[in-house]
């Protein structure tokens, strides 16, 4: 047993100074585009533990939400109810776009949504940004891809964080995000007939 422990001493070893020397190349700092894609589970998941972690840090942040509208969210009740002082939430559409079946409704949300979401990445104050379900807007063309690639490229405040999440991230997104996730579906329990549940899905 002892000579296994030196043993996996010795690796930790080597593997703390080469961990050690690559951290040291990394000193960088700045805002940074983050993407969450993917057919899989967790997109706004992620986006939210994010946003969990700005208000631990004292860093205030902001969610605009794409697409969900009126649907009731523990995420937005959370945040609202408890943390309205250091996370703006606004809510842009009236439902996902099979319950509204008026594109020109959905276009109008979104507008109103992006016309937010650049508001409050314009201001400095405001470190991260989440725009949840914006690649669904995106993606059914109620928002200008091109549009919404120059503002973030060139508006956006140095160290603002935006996170963008939803299926079908358009290419043009992807190339100018610094960070990209696809999730992936390898099981789902609504294809097994189970409905969606507080607490796991919204």
């Amino acid at each position: 047993m002892d000579d296994v422990n030196a043993h996996h001493r010795q690796r930790m070893k080597k593997i703390k100074a080469a961990r050690d020397r690559m951290m040291e190349s990394k000193t960088e700092e700045k805002g940074l585009i983050i993407v969450h894609t993917g057919a899989g589970k967790g997109k706004s998941s992620s986006g939210f533990g994010m946003i969990m972690r700005c208000i631990a840090h004292d860093m205030p942040c902001a969610v605009v939400q794409f697409i969900k509208g009126t649907w009731a969210t523990g995420e937005r009740d959370f945040l609202r109810q408890n943390f309205a002082d250091q996370c703006r939430f606004i809510v842009s559409g009236e439902g996902f776009t099979w319950e509204t079946q008026d594109r020109d409704r959905d276009i109008a949300a979104a507008r109103a949504g992006w016309e937010a979401a650049k508001t409050l990445i314009r201001d400095p104050a405001v470190r991260m940004v989440l725009l949840d379900e914006i690649n669904i807007a995106l993606r059914y063309d109620y928002l200008d891809t091109g549009e919404v690639v120059a503002f973030l490229t060139r508006e956006r405040p140095e160290m603002t964080h935006v996170v963008l999440t939803g299926r079908n991230a358009k290419p043009q997104v992807i190339e100018i995000a610094d960070l990209v996730t696809e999730m992936t579906l390898v099981k789902h329990p609504f294809r097994a007939g189970i409905k969606a549940q507080p607490g796991v899905e919204f």
